[in-house]
């Protein structure tokens, strides 16, 4: 890859520590307006990015239409990129259960537990890698379950010519309002397409501004009422949507972010070089020239930069 073809990423969020910037994050950002237009850009926008899991409620909206029959938690865990809680593994469980499956039929990568607490706990327990712990397996049993209530192939779910994984583009080509031009492998082994963070954001507003009885709204309702079960105790996402009334938010790996806010308003970024810390600082601005209250998000920006155990600098959010 040449330096032209690296995407024109700016600012969005820096360190400080005294009297200096100590760190700067780069990336892009899309905010758009409950109307779709375009509110807010840095960066480059229009760029092609992977969004990784933030593409999970996308996929879990073509799973309804293709008729799956799911509690509002397990839809929720079926959007979720979970911590490996004991009930996010049972949800999962159960998910399967109900549709006549087992551990077994997972195909997803095995993984530990991604929460700190329940990592550590985990291992304590003498337990490893497994498909349950896996992040993922809310996702990948409810295509599984998908699956069972069309009579389509399980063994073959992941397979790009299965008809799920060929509902799931026709879903995400619609509400992006983009062509699906490159298509990989997701680290847990569904395909990820690389989509602008303005096709994002416009698909996302598309959630939470639905009408009522549509599979999108069902899954906004979902997250949103069981934010526990998109990420977890302890993790930012649960902790955004539990604060703001109406929000919807999904992280992904390598420095993705989408929320969007009951009105339609979204915002979707991404951080250069796939580094976590910056997602919620950087998407702050964003949110607060969307109309968000200031005192809501204030625990998502203004982090504390610690020195000798004192507070001696910030990571926030570059103002617009």
């Amino acid at each position: 890859m040449t330096s032209t073809q690296f995407p024109a990423h700016a600012p969005l969020a820096v360190q400080t520590r005294g009297s200096i910037v100590e760190s700067v994050h780069y990336g892009s950002l899309a905010a758009v307006k409950p109307d779709g237009g375009t509110l807010l850009s840095r960066g480059e926008p229009t760029a092609r990015m992977y969004p990784r899991s933030a593409l999970k409620p996308l996929m879990a909206v073509a799973m309804l239409r293709a008729g799956v029959d799911l509690t509002d938690q397990q839809l929720a865990l079926a959007a979720a990129s979970h911590s490996g809680a004991a009930v996010h593994q049972e949800t999962a469980e159960k998910i399967l259960a109900d549709a006549g499956l087992t551990v077994d039929d997972l195909g997803n990568s095995t993984d530990l537990p991604y929460g700190t607490a329940e990592r550590t706990a985990w291992l304590a327990a003498g337990h490893g890698p497994t498909h349950l712990a896996q992040n993922c397996s809310g996702k990948h049993a409810a295509l599984l379950a998908t699956c069972v209530a069309n009579g389509w192939p399980v063994e073959t779910y992941l397979d790009h010519n299965h008809p799920l994984p060929a509902l799931i583009r026709e879903v995400v080509a619609e509400l992006t309002g983009e062509e699906l031009t490159d298509i990989s492998t997701d680290g847990c082994g569904t395909e990820v397409f690389a989509l602008s963070l303005t096709g994002m954001a416009r698909a996302f507003s598309r959630l939470t501004s639905a009408a009522p009885g549509t599979p999108e709204h069902r899954v906004a309702v979902a997250m949103r009422g069981n934010p526990e079960m998109v990420a977890g105790e302890g993790r930012d996402v649960t902790a955004l949507m539990r604060a703001v009334p109406g929000l919807l938010a999904k992280d992904g790996f390598e420095g993705i972010q989408l929320i969007a806010l009951g009105d339609g308003g979204a915002v979707a970024l991404k951080i250069s070089d796939g580094g976590d810390r910056a997602r919620m600082p950087a998407a702050v601005p964003a949110l607060l020239a969307l109309g968000v209250e200031a005192a809501l998000l204030e625990p998502f920006n203004n982090l504390p930069v610690l020195g000798g155990g004192h507070e001696v600098g910030t990571l926030h959010g570059i103002p617009y």
